[in-house]
């Protein structure tokens, strides 16, 4: 082992590439014994680091590119948080924060002050380091597609309250050691600035995001303008006297709603934070551990009890919470392995007391331990936890609805214009399935072979096809040379079996010209599969309530379960409320579907009974409304003849909207339908004037983030 003097390597361009064959090999080797990534770069930390071969110094660039991947798992793991689910489990959750604060916080001030004979002041900050924790494993929970599990956003709001409690414990710790009492001011002033800055962020996070994400489409511009709120929180936190981590994860949770899990955005910043600034996070972790310091004994022993101690802190909370809820012992150690790395908060604990002078540094050096021992222990206790929870959930959903994940959807996207093919795609990519099988193809159809006309199909098809891969979908393009459009799309649906076909809402050429122009008309009267008309003004991800009007009998068509099951996955991604006006025999049928599917998103009902209903839609639907129309084929069982002036009313009223209209698949075979009323489910009474109808849309607007 080389002596601590000089890193081998201090060129940037080596030490970068150094890093990055770290980042590249240690999946790979680690695959291979079944051990988990994260254990691999914190152990390559130590090896490359200042206390193994010395390979590399852990200078400020280290410094600098942990914090940021601190920052960015914290980030991501707000980001990615169901936060429907989260407010079902929000109870649960505040319970299991309350445990998983004062249980190691206890223990810690009765170990320290009986068994490392520390004074209380001390104790107290040991116990602030046990009591708070990090989501460092998290990325194994969404690796394996568990981050809706009731025991992972249990865990989650319980890691808000441990790190917000310890961060105060912190401050109040040291407050006492500098004026040497306790001062309830500075105490009740921190509580004030911590409110204040989190009613600022809730009022101003959400109205600049959806105001820039409206005027901006570019996926580099949006990417930049996150991060830049992402650090605008941590450091805005930093300043009130809180830590950055929760700075950047109150971030996440804020800028959740308006990055879809399955956008173009949220690709691009896990690709970053995963491929990048985690890593390097990761390797600076184990760059700061020192091995040596074990050799001494006494140390050892100290180390051994703050081991015991941050175990038993954690496993305690996540024990006594699985028999409270009567979960199974794979949530509960999915719970434990979830808060047991001790890193971001617990360093800020050890550093504020050693730079006092609360303690040695045979203290400091055990809490290096704890980390070291903590970080290698949650993810291996996370993995082995969450893969068995993972099997026991897919059983379960297997044994709920076993055709749930045999359906196969194939999504035909007419891209005619560059222009609106990239909304398209777009639309599409947000209502596919993701529990089966969902293939997507671009068509453009001419029929000439002209320059022009060449030109054109392939501008479309590659705006396509780009718009597709950066949400990580693969789309197959298909430049069609046919007789004409409608005839190109049904031979392409014919050959590739579509489901559903997407369009792009006509634009009247002439004054005469018919609403969805002629093509459209000709495609209804030709093939019997869905058909989505898309108009869309605002990007999907700054829909704030999806408006759907369905007609009676809409129930009996045959691709009534379809086109619920694509809106409900719509809301879903957006994250917004949906809300159906339609007839009260409806209304249990289409909560049928969404609960058989356990699509978890917010519904609400307006009892709609006849066209004059339908009229009235203009003063309930607002701007940033995404108005669905459920349309019906002449000749169908849910058409009426009133459907006849639907274009011309569409075209008056609701212009300058985003809008959608569908037309249900009609005739083969119908699935069963399954009734069901959900008692959290808002009814909207019928009976209000349309006045205090657009009054009570406008109210909700004004407060609704």
């Amino acid at each position: 082992m080389i002596p601590l003097s000089q890193a081998l390597i201090t060129q940037p361009v080596q030490i970068f590439l150094i890093v990055l064959v770290i980042i590249l090999l240690a999946p790979l080797l680690l695959n291979k014994l079944k051990i988990p990534h994260i254990i691999g770069m914190i152990a390559a930390g130590v090896i490359v680091g200042p206390y193994g071969f010395d390979i590399l110094d852990n200078d400020t660039s280290f410094a600098i590119f942990g914090q940021v991947g601190l920052l960015y798992l914290m980030f991501l793991a707000g980001l990615e948080i169901d936060m429907y689910h989260l407010r079902l489990n929000l109870r649960r959750g505040l319970l299991f924060g309350v445990l998983t604060l004062v249980i190691p916080l206890i223990l810690g001030v009765l170990s320290s002050m009986y068994l490392l004979k520390l004074d209380i002041t001390t104790s107290l900050l040991l116990g602030a380091m046990y009591a708070s924790h990090t989501l460092l494993s998290y990325p194994v929970v969404a690796r394996f597609g568990l981050t809706k599990s009731p025991a992972v956003l249990i865990a989650i709001v319980g890691t808000i309250i441990a790190v917000i409690g310890a961060l105060l414990v912190l401050a109040a710790t040291v407050n006492i050691r500098l004026e040497g009492r306790f001062n309830i001011v500075a105490i009740a002033l921190l509580m004030l600035r911590l409110a204040v800055w989190v009613g600022v962020l809730l009022y101003a996070y959400p109205r600049l995001t959806r105001a820039f994400f409206k005027k901006y489409g570019d996926k580099v511009m949006q990417y930049v303008f996150v991060l830049v709120l992402v650090f605008t929180a941590a450091c805005s936190a930093q300043l009130i006297g809180l830590e950055p981590v929760l700075g950047a994860f109150f971030a996440g949770l804020l800028l959740n709603r308006y990055v879809p899990v399955g956008s173009a955005l949220m690709a691009s910043i896990e690709f970053v934070g995963n491929a990048l600034f985690i890593p390097y996070f990761l390797i600076s972790i184990g760059m700061m551990i020192n091995v040596r310091v074990f050799s001494d004994s006494s140390t050892l022993v100290i180390a051994g009890i703050m081991l015991a101690v941050a175990i038993a802190g954690k496993w305690l909370p996540a024990f006594i919470a699985q028999k409270i809820y009567r979960f199974d012992a794979y949530s509960r150690n999915v719970m434990f392995g979830l808060t047991a790395a001790h890193t971001a908060v617990a360093l800020a604990v050890v550093s504020v007391g050693y730079r006092l002078e609360m303690f040695d540094e045979k203290i400091l050096n055990s809490t290096i331990a704890v980390i070291l021992v903590t970080c290698a222990l949650a993810p291996i206790a996370t993995a082995s936890a969450a893969s068995k929870l993972k099997v026991k959930t897919m059983e379960e959903e297997g044994n709920e609805n076993p055709m749930r994940r045999s359906r196969r959807n194939n999504t035909l996207i007419a891209a005619a214009s560059p222009i609106t093919t990239g909304a398209l795609v777009d639309m599409a990519v947000l209502m596919r399935n993701d529990r089966g099988t969902h293939n997507f193809y671009a068509i453009h159809v001419r029929n000439d072979n002209s320059t022009q006309s060449k030109a054109i199909a392939d501008a479309s098809l590659d705006v396509a096809k780009k718009t597709a891969a950066q949400a990580n979908i693969n789309v197959e393009l298909l430049d069609r040379y046919d007789l004409n459009t409608v005839t190109g799309v049904l031979n392409a649906i014919q050959e590739r079996e579509i489901t559903e076909v997407v369009l792009g809402m006509h634009r009247r050429a002439t004054v005469i010209d018919s609403f969805f122009g002629n093509k459209v008309q000709e495609l209804l009267r030709s093939t019997n599969k869905m058909l989505m008309i898309v108009r869309t003004f605002i990007p999907a991800n700054t829909v704030t309530r999806i408006v759907v009007w369905v007609p009676a009998g809409a129930q009996y068509e045959t691709g009534f379960s379809r086109w619920v099951r694509n809106l409900s996955r719509l809301t879903r991604q957006i994250g917004c409320r949906i809300i159906f006006c339609c007839p009260p025999e409806t209304q249990p049928l289409i909560r049928g579907v969404i609960y058989t599917e356990n699509y978890g998103i917010r519904v609400e009902f307006i009892t709609s009974e006849s066209w004059d209903d339908f009229i009235l839609m203009s003063n309930r639907v607002l701007d940033d409304d995404l108005f669905v129309v459920i349309a019906a084929r002449p000749q169908s069982v849910s058409y009426h003849p009133e459907m006849a002036e639907m274009p011309v009313f569409l075209q008056r009223y609701f212009s300058y909207n985003n809008l959608m209209v569908v037309y249900p698949e009609q005739f083969g075979e119908a699935p069963v339908l399954t009734s069901f009323t959900d008692p959290l489910a808002s009814d909207i009474a019928s009976t209000a004037s349309p006045l205090v109808v657009s009054l009570r849309g406008r109210w909700r607007r004004l407060w609704r983030l």
